[in-house]
């Protein structure tokens, strides 16, 4: 008996969420396709031109302007920023120190510091309790 084995594809959107590149600024023929799990894994082995191009200069998309200035994606809507930034633009924010994106940065380390607290207290309770 033979496995039949169908190529994965997905959606233009979903391949532009898993390179970290925005969608809209990607070349037509991508974003018109689907993509199967091959080319993805081709384009993320061997970037083309226009893939590297927008890893370096974007525009890029909401999670990684985050990820760049050091907040949540709701603390960037929080100041403001609904659009896919470059990375001239990204650079200007960080260079301007805007009041907003402080205040951001410093509830990400908050929050950063209590998700650490919280993991070791569960471990340690873990580690606590009696095994059945």
């Amino acid at each position: 008996m033979k496995s039949h084995q169908t190529t994965q594809t997905m959606k233009p959107a979903t391949a532009a969420k898993k390179l970290g590149v925005y969608l809209p600024a990607t070349p037509a023929a991508f974003q018109e396709g689907v993509v199967t799990r091959a080319e993805l894994n081709e384009l993320q082995a061997n970037p083309p031109e226009w893939l590297q191009e927008l890893r370096r200069n974007g525009p890029h998309p909401r999670p990684v302007v985050a990820a760049k200035l050091g907040v949540s994606i709701a603390g960037l809507a929080r100041g403001g920023v609904t659009e896919a930034l470059t990375t001239e633009e990204i650079s200007t924010l960080k260079d301007s120190r805007p009041e907003w994106l402080e205040k951001e940065r410093s509830t990400q380390v908050e929050v950063r510091k209590e998700t650490a607290r919280i993991k070791k207290r569960d471990a340690e309770r873990a580690e606590q309790e009696p095994r059945s």
